[in-house]
């Protein structure tokens, strides 16, 4: 069983407990990270968001005295991290019927003036992307208060935080294309290929602007939206980070998350909002400590804002990424959340705040522990035939997938980017009984608890 020591630190020693740990991970106390690629603004890191402190506290997990798997390989790393970053947030409500209806709030807490002013040092923030945003710096500026200001700037940065931490693993550099999209808007897709541990990493922001077409309106509709346009148009606002990482190693899993924000004006000049994301796991072979530690940090992150948040989204996970003609899951899931327009604005915004600083610290350790794993050529095939049914999801099933192929001016290079390089379809597959991948497809069959 793991163990979970809560150490609250304050300002002054941030520094010197990220350096221990990197030092743990690594080897080396070497900086995270690391210079930006191509068209970037040149900055020594990301301004609030650092992935081995925790706000006000720091995290660590130990995974057990014996150091080992459930399969028996021996353990690298260790020393673990574990939990989100800890934000200034108060708890939510879900709207939607089908969910979370009344709960108690969680304790609140106010954020500090420093972090008010944090945020709203739009330039200073900016010099920490990949490079520069998709809105004018500007105009950012300008409207720095704004939540589609706000979006755009968490976006930004959990693209940046994720490429760096990516970066120092691999030793690769993302390619940066900055892309604009003539109906309005546009984005930023960071891709690294053919890496030393990453056969392929993807970390995308859009944001776009524009009207509803009437395919997408549907699908809107379809979820329960009332939307009344003006002449059959509705001016619509969407942003939001999207990431895949598919790595060579079967023994590292694939993971994904998405986090967005959706606007749209009515003929009556009134907004409606809401919020959507998540972060899912999709591994290859089971293994039940990296399983424990990607949910229980997002439990962590769900639980500063609702008690009921972590046990509500990890089963619309469950639905949501389930490959309908197969009877499987796509992986061992994690959280989904979409529609999120409750309690307030603000504090929906926390959540999704807290939910984005996690995809560096669920997803980093499980990747040292794994990256010198040796495998075998039937474990690779595996893989790839798992790959497979990611494969088959995405393009059957998936929601955003669908909404940017209905989207005018959607660049389709990006809103592929989920796809790995190379995948297998085998006739009739079925795994040998009693075997790993036996115990791979029961768990998908069967989804588990897992924090």
């Amino acid at each position: 069983m793991s163990t979970i020591v809560f150490c609250s630190v304050n300002n002054a020693t941030r520094t010197s407990a990220r350096r221990f740990v990197m030092s743990r991970l690594k080897g080396r106390a070497e900086p995270l990270l690391k210079s930006p690629a191509t068209d970037s603004l040149s900055p020594p890191s990301v301004p609030g968001a650092p992935w081995l402190t925790g706000g006000t506290g720091v995290r660590f997990v130990s995974h057990g005295a014996a150091g080992r798997s459930t399969s028996g390989r021996s353990r690298r790393g260790a020393l673990a991290l574990s939990g989100a970053a800890a934000v200034a947030a108060v708890a939510g409500l879900l709207a939607n019927a089908d969910h979370i209806r009344q709960a108690d709030m969680a304790t609140k807490v106010v954020p500090s003036a420093e972090q008010k002013e944090t945020e709203g040092d739009v330039s200073a923030r900016c010099r920490g992307f990949m490079c520069r945003p998709v809105t004018d710096v500007s105009e950012l500026q300008e409207r720095s208060g704004e939540m589609r200001t706000r979006m755009e700037m968490l976006i930004m940065e959990t693209q940046a935080e994720f490429c760096r931490a990516l970066e120092e693993v691999d030793g690769g550099t993302f390619k940066v294309d900055r892309w604009q999209r003539k109906e309005g808007g546009g984005g930023i897709t960071c891709v690294m290929q053919d890496g030393k541990v990453f056969e392929k990493a993807g970390v995308n922001v859009s944001v776009v602007f524009g009207h509803l077409t009437e395919e997408a309106a549907k699908q809107m509709r379809s979820r329960g939206k009332v939307l009344k346009g003006k002449d059959g148009k509705l001016p619509f606002c969407a942003m939001g980070v999207s990431s895949v990482i598919h790595p060579n190693n079967p023994h590292i899993p694939t993971v994904h998350f998405n986090y967005r924000y959706f606007e749209v004006e009515e003929e009556d000049g009134s907004k409606q909002w809401w919020f959507g994301g998540g972060t899912d796991l999709t591994p290859v072979y089971i293994d039940k400590d990296d399983a424990f530690l990607f949910h229980n940090t997002l439990k962590e992150a769900c639980d500063k804002h609702h008690p009921q948040y972590y046990t509500e989204f990890k089963k619309w996970c469950d639905r949501y990424f389930y490959v309908r003609h197969r009877g499987e899951t796509r992986g061992i899931g994690g959280i989904f959340f979409d529609d999120l327009d409750s309690p307030s604005q603000e504090e929906a915004f926390e959540f999704v705040k807290s939910c984005a600083r996690t995809v560096v610290p669920c997803y980093l350790p499980i990747v040292l522990r794994h990256q010198n794993d040796s495998f075998t050529e039937e474990e690779k095939d595996w893989q790839q035939v798992r790959r497979g049914r990611y494969v088959e999801f995405n393009l059957v099933y998936d929601r955003g997938v669908k909404f940017g192929l209905a989207t005018p001016g959607s660049r389709i290079e990006s809103i592929l980017m989920s796809l790995p390089l190379t995948a297998r379809w085998e006739y009739m597959h079925e795994p040998a009984e009693g075997s790993r991948e036996a115990e791979m497809l029961e768990a998908l069959r069967n989804p588990k608890e897992w924090a």
